[in-house]
């Protein structure tokens, strides 16, 4: 019966509140690992009380689980409370007053503009064959310049970029669609990138801007990652410092070091609250930092 709940919560989050498959996958693997504890400790999920509950976010710390992985787990156990109550499965929920271990704030890593453009040079650089080099180009230029996540960038529908526009509709997280620019270097790299893609007759009748033979019919996550470590190398960058989202963290703060107000990167990030988007404000403050340590005259004294 447990199981149930799970499948039957998670169908929920796919149909009403529009959970991207990623999240879907982590609640289902967090509450599946909850389940075992329960079952484990000779209880289920109709019966276990807030004691019960506490006792499993004491052993994931016990088990070194970091801040944030907890802070998930108890959300989704949160929420599957919450469901299991609305739906009369249960009389309570049973981890509603259980406060969390907080999230830590740690500054996103980021890249310099000149950092970022050895990447875009290394994307031009590296592939097997022309058309690799092409895509990796076009993929690159097209992150760089719109600082989408790497799920929305790797599933992009080709209808987005026909006829050339200067902005692009794209569908984030909880399917919430929201409009970027393109640079016109991005625009230039998408409409070769295009010309070729069209002449492949396997990738032509694709749905999406970067086809793939795979099961998602789009390149993926996975490859993408491998590819950006690929592109720091060649760059001579750290690749341990680099990945998908240290180019969007680039964009949002080579936006808030040109001028670019909160709200706007707000926006063009799809953030639902602005106060995730005030991280930015601190990198630039660091970087700020450094550039007076290392530059003033007075800070080799």
């Amino acid at each position: 019966m447990s199981k149930q709940w799970i499948s039957s919560f998670l169908d929920a989050q796919a149909a009403e509140a529009g959970a991207a498959t990623n999240t879907q996958e982590a609640y289902g693997r967090d509450l599946l690992d909850f389940l075992a504890f329960v079952e484990h400790s000779g209880d289920s999920f109709e019966t276990i009380d807030q004691a019960g509950v506490e006792a499993y976010m004491i052993a994931c710390s016990d088990q070194g689980f970091a801040v944030s992985t907890r802070a998930r787990r108890l959300s989704a156990i949160k929420q599957l409370f919450r469901f299991a109550f609305e739906e009369g499965l249960r009389a309570n929920n049973p981890a509603i007053q259980i406060k969390g271990p907080g999230k830590a704030k740690k500054l996103p890593k980021t890249l310099s503009v000149e950092d970022v453009d050895r990447m875009l040079d290394a994307a031009r650089r590296t592939g097997k064959t022309k058309i690799d080099k092409l895509r990796n180009t076009c993929l690159m230029e097209v992150l760089y310049a719109t600082g989408l996540r790497v799920t929305e960038l790797v599933s992009l529908p080709v209808v987005a970029v026909r006829g050339d526009p200067r902005m692009i509709l794209v569908r984030g997280k909880g399917d919430k669609e929201r409009m970027v620019p393109l640079s016109p270097d991005a625009r230039e790299a998408v409409q070769v990138w295009l010309s070729v893609r069209d002449g492949e007759k396997a990738w032509a009748a694709s749905a999406f801007l970067f086809p793939s033979r795979g099961k998602a019919g789009h390149v993926t996550r996975v490859w993408f990652y491998n590819q950006i470590k690929t592109f720091a190398v060649t760059a001579g960058l750290d690749p341990t410092n680099v990945t998908p989202h240290t180019l969007r963290h680039a964009f949002a703060t080579h936006l808030l070091a040109g001028g670019a107000d909160l709200r706007s990167i707000q926006t063009l990030l799809g953030h639902a609250d602005v106060a995730t988007t005030e991280i930015y404000t601190h990198v630039l403050d660091e970087r700020l930092k450094e550039l007076v340590l290392e530059n003033h005259p007075l800070a080799e004294s």
